[in-house]
């Protein structure tokens, strides 16, 4: 399986208490490449966790790969945040909008729906997401 991993999968991997780690280990179990990332979402999973060890551990199991540079891509974020001002969104979810437009055939694997269900990539195409099941 091919993906972008969001912060709350990595949480959900590091974090045997997380509700959804049970979803995201069985998930685990069917990626075959590194899944896409970006340092500002290493940066939030470190500080969740707790631990920069462990998600840069991720990195050198080969499990996460860091796919985008920021720096190539200031006028694609800071329209994405323009757009989407009303949101708030966080830097993370900027760059993953913009990764999901630079790697299509990849899902984002991320527990936050609610906002990657309103963000579009290409101004209008919904972003393919792979999420937990939903409780009710």
């Amino acid at each position: 399986m091919k993906g972008i991993a969001d912060t709350g999968l990595i949480v959900a991997l590091g974090n045997r208490y997380d509700e959804h780690h049970a979803w995201e280990a069985n998930l685990a179990k069917s990626i075959t490449a590194p899944l896409l990332t970006c340092e500002s979402v290493l940066s939030e999973a470190a500080y969740h966790l707790g631990s920069t060890s462990y998600v840069l551990s991720l990195v050198d199991d080969e499990f996460l790969q860091v796919a985008f540079d920021c720096s190539e891509n200031i006028p694609q974020l800071r329209e994405l945040a323009r757009r989407y001002a009303d949101r708030q969104p966080d830097l993370a979810d900027l760059c993953l909008v913009r990764m999901s437009e630079l790697y299509p055939r990849h899902p984002i694997i991320t527990v936050d729906e609610s906002d990657f269900r309103i963000y579009r990539k290409n101004k209008r195409e919904a972003i393919p997401l792979i999420c937990p099941p939903r409780t009710n």
